[in-house]
């Protein structure tokens, strides 16, 4: 690999012109070995103040039941549904960015990839803990489990929309759980190595006994194709078996074929805003600019561009096969989505996913970080309104017009969503502690060919084309992390 020389037209993968491999390890495992700074204990306390919430609003409707929520007989599902499907979709970046991107062999997705496997682990945690909690007897949870009893052979109602979600999540997190900690295996060796006392006995127990030979190498790169191509279906899948909860039933603004691909595009689309989201920070106050590039963040901008354009066709389709179906009910649905009590509900979801995404077209917001970190908190927020308006607005209104309702959230509702986004930041914030936030190992592979200073090297060989090394120099201004000086002397 050291041998290949990558076209110069190519973006960098890995700015700087002083990198070595011993440099990558430094940087990245900066953070790990050395004590946390004043944003991060910050960060942490805010996070665990919401986790603390979490645990005591969860305590509380244990104690006190569902009827701590603001749930009534006519709006069943609410914020909890709501906060699960949320939790689901953000994780699916992970999934995308560390499996379908590898078996596109793309490169792009070395310095990205971990960070976003951990939070999809984080965010499916998340998940789970709204459908716990939705029971009204938590402790019986393992009943949504086919397995064998001595309750005359009780098994599970395979028709019921809880079991389906159990058999998403647990698939999806097994998988999502071994594709992590298989990639960390040789990271975590390279911790071992450069501990001392209690941390490399510890290191040492979960790095497996790596040893970095060639025949582990080559295990290890087998292993990782086989689990991309299993998880590449659950990126369809998951998502798929969340939207059945929704699209096998016969209430108006629910029974529609379209769910499926629409909430698939939706769970992308939130999931790459969440990743921008937490590595935008990341990357300033982990100081890893070389590493996470203005190309990286460009890149998934395009990304949320098109997703974000699928899932604005599909709220467009929507409204379209409601008045195409000839049925008054589905009609009205939609009419009472827009201009019903939860218009601004429906209006905050239009602008925020549909909207504000289309400002990414301007490649000077696309390459602004301010706005881009601001677009992506408006993107997560619209998707929460999606789910919100899908699942409420479908249901506050049925067939009876004496049982039509509000569903208004208690203090309850409101403090299991805020909390449950404290655990996920808690969970992420200890994991930028005590494992790397980027794949050193698949990082280094792009040194010798997609690196800046092998292109440098290139350009001084002087055997490229001028044009060529002219439209790479230009396309450098963009990176932040870029010194100009050295090209201007060329």
């Amino acid at each position: 690999m050291s041998g290949h020389n990558e076209s110069i037209l190519r973006e960098p993968l890995i700015t700087g012109n002083d990198i070595t491999y011993a440099k990558i390890t430094d940087d990245i495992l900066m953070p790990v070995e050395n004590k946390p700074n004043r944003a991060w204990w910050i960060g942490f306390i805010v996070s665990l103040m919401g986790a603390t919430l979490w645990l005591v609003a969860v305590s509380y409707t244990f104690w006190n039941g569902i009827g701590s929520w603001g749930l009534n007989k006519t709006v069943g599902w609410a914020w909890d549904i709501t906060g699960f499907v949320w939790w689901v979709g953000i994780g699916h970046a992970g999934t995308l960015i560390s499996a379908v991107l590898l078996l596109f062999r793309q490169n792009w997705r070395n310095s990205i990839n971990r960070s976003a496997e951990a939070m999809t682990i984080f965010a499916v945690i998340c998940a789970a803990t709204y459908v716990v909690s939705h029971m009204g007897r938590p402790w019986l949870a393992y009943w949504v489990l086919p397995l064998p009893n001595q309750f005359g052979s009780l098994w599970v109602n395979f028709n019921s929309p809880l079991v389906w979600d159990m058999f998403a999540i647990s698939t999806y997190f097994s998988v999502s759980l071994l594709f992590w900690y298989t990639g960390l295996l040789p990271d975590i060796a390279t911790i071992r190595d450069r501990a001392t006392g209690m941390r490399r006995r510890i290191y040492s127990i979960f790095s497996f006994g790596w040893s970095g030979n060639v025949k582990t190498w080559q295990r290890f790169e087998t292993v990782s194709l086989i689990l991309a191509g299993i998880s590449t279906p659950l990126v369809l899948s998951v998502h798929t078996i969340v939207s059945m909860d929704f699209a096998t039933s016969v209430i108006p603004g629910w029974h529609t074929t379209i769910f499926p691909p629409y909430f698939v595009a939706g769970a992308i689309f939130s999931g790459f805003a969440m990743v921008l989201t937490l590595l935008l920070v990341a990357r300033k106050v982990l100081g890893l600019e070389n590493y996470i590039t203005m190309f990286h963040i460009e890149s998934m901008n395009k990304i949320i561009i098109l997703t974000g354009s699928i899932v604005g066709v599909a709220y467009i389709t929507e409204f379209f096969i409601a008045w195409y179906s000839g049925s008054e009910y589905e009609a009205y649905a939609f009419i009472n989505r827009s201009t019903g009590p939860y218009w601004w509900a429906y209006w905050m979801m239009m602008t925020c996913n549909v909207i504000s995404p289309q400002l990414l077209w301007f490649k000077k917001i696309r390459l602004s970080i301010p706005a881009t970190w601001i677009l992506s908190i408006v993107v997560n927020i619209g998707m929460w309104f999606e789910r919100f308006v899908i699942i409420v607005t479908s249901l506050h209104r049925d067939y009876l017009p004496s049982s039509w309702a509000m569903f208004y959230p208690t203090w309850v509702d409101v403090s299991v969503f805020v909390g449950s986004i404290g655990v996920f930041f808690t969970l992420f914030l200890l994991f930028l502690r005590v494992l790397p936030s980027i794949a050193i190992a698949e990082v280094k592979l792009l040194l010798k060919t997609s690196s800046e200073q092998a292109k440098l090297a290139q350009i001084k060989e002087g055997h490229l084309d001028k044009t060529h090394v002219k439209e790479y120099v230009e396309s450098l201004e963009k990176f932040d992390s870029v010194k100009q000086e050295e090209y201007a002397k060329i």
